[in-house]
Parts: C-alpha cells; sequence; structure tokens
C-alpha cells in the first residue's frame, strides 16, 4: 500500500527538517508509542500499539535512515514485528521554501505480511489512512513548538517598584526595601509578644453599679481628714481670736 501527500508548515524549513530528523521529536508524533530507544542519530527503535482489533496489536519497530540531502531530502526504513503480523515501510519527504513557510512532499510504501496482513488492503487503508493524518497533525504541533522555542519568547517585564522620596524602593506592604544608594534594607524584625505578660482574666464590674447602703462619713461624726469621731456641736467653752 502507497500513500502520499503534502504538507505546509507556517515555519522556516530549518525548524521543519530538525523535526523530522529529531528521534525524539518524531517519536511524538506517532500514536500509540510506549517507548523508544535511540542508538544514534541514524538508528533508532520503538514500540507501538498499533489500535487494530482488540486490545490492538503490539509491535517493535527498527528505523534507520537511509538517505539524507540536509535541509531537502530524508528516507527512512522502517521494520516491525509483532504476534501475528510482520511490518516494512519507506517514506520518504523532500522540503522546499515557500511563501510564508515550508512546503513538504512525503510517501510512505507500506507493506504487511502475517495473519495481519491477510485481512486485505480493503481492511487495513483506513486504519492507516487514520494513522497517518495523526502523525501529520502532531508533526504540525511539533513544528509549532520548536518554531517557538528557536524564536524565543520575551520575557514579561516587571512593573518597577515604588520608591521612598529618598530614592529607596518599596515593597507591597509599604516597607523601604533599597536605600538612597540601592543598598538593601534589612527586613524588619517580627513582632513577638514575648514581654507580655497574662495577668489572668480582668475582674468583673457591673456597667452601672449600685451605690452601698449607708450614709457618709459627715453625717456620723467622721472627719475626712481625720478618722477619729468629733462632735459637730463641741462642749464647753471656746475662745475667739477676732478682736
Amino acid at each position: 500500500m502507497r500513500v502520499e501527500g503534502e504538507r505546509h508548515f507556517d515555519a522556516p524549513r530549518e525548524v521543519v527538517w530538525r523535526v523530522l530528523n529529531s528521534p525524539e521529536s518524531m517519536a511524538k508524533t506517532m500514536p500509540g508509542v510506549e517507548s523508544f530507544d535511540v542508538a544514534d542519530e541514524r538508528h533508532w527503535t520503538a514500540n507501538v500499539k498499533i489500535p487494530l482489533g482488540l486490545g490492538g496489536l503490539r509491535m517493535k519497530i527498527a528505523f534507520e535512515k537511509t538517505e539524507e540531502r540536509e535541509l531537502e531530502h530524508a528516507k527512512l526504513s522502517a521494520k516491525g514485528q509483532g504476534v501475528g503480523a510482520i511490518m516494512n515501510m519507506e517514506t520518504s519527504f523532500d522540503l522546499a521554501e515557500a511563501e510564508s513557510g515550508t512546503a513538504m512532499r512525503w510517501a510512505a510504501d507500506v507493506s504487511i505480511a502475517g495473519p495481519v496482513g491477510s485481512m486485505g488492503q480493503r481492511v487495513l487503508q483506513p486504519i492507516i489512512n487514520q494513522q497517518v493524518g495523526q502523525v501529520l497533525s502532531s508533526l504540525e504541533a511539533q513544528v509549532e513548538a520548536a518554531k517557538g522555542a528557536a524564536g524565543g519568547t520575551p520575557a514579561a517585564s516587571a512593573a518597577p517598584l515604588p520608591t521612598t522620596p529618598e530614592g529607596g524602593a518599596l515593597d507591597g506592604s509599604g516597607a523601604s526595601v533599597m536605600g538612597d544608594a540601592g543598598t538593601p534594607h534589612p527586613p524588619p524584625a517580627p513582632h513577638t509578644d514575648a514581654e507580655v505578660k497574662d495577668y489572668g482574666e480582668p475582674a468583673a464590674a457591673d456597667a452601672d453599679p449600685e451605690p452601698d447602703e449607708g450614709t457618709s462619713g459627715a453625717d456620723e461624726g467622721i472627719s475626712p481628714w481625720a478618722p477619729e469621731a468629733y462632735d459637730p456641736e463641741g462642749e464647753g467653752p471656746t475662745t475667739s481670736t477676732e478682736d
């Protein structure tokens, strides 16, 4: 079975080429990849679960880059083996500059032997088409991610801190964090209640206490300046100092 087509990427050709030739990036584009191992830049293997029938078909696939013209053309050979299936596949792609991006022409020749292969093209063709569509969509996402990483994103600029009249910076609470010449001030010491003593609960008091019953000391002949009793009208003669 042969499938082929074209794809446009809104990215420079160098970025697309780098993704297509990165085993790590290509492993992320393949649906059902459970693990992969890179031997070198031209050889790697992947353990894949292909959604075929109940439970899917697990297959170990060995990839080898067989042709390469940098930024223009590459070809891969893949051989996979699983329970009831042996797969051979050759894929190629060609890149060219295009308006506002890169144009890619791709092709894949796939052959499957064994009981699975006996299902025939009528059954396998829709499965292969579905897998190819997922690979191309994932490839586009990988190219976009690589383009963003290559171009970089500007870091968000932090808003300037307010300053004191002397030129020192203030933090969000209003405390000075920079001196007049930009020297950091130490943070204020945390408030502690180590010296606060606990004298227990306050004594109970009436909001409007009632006066004690009884009479004042003056009414009972008690001088407020001398606690001894006195007779308001003393007995005996008195002398006067007035003329």
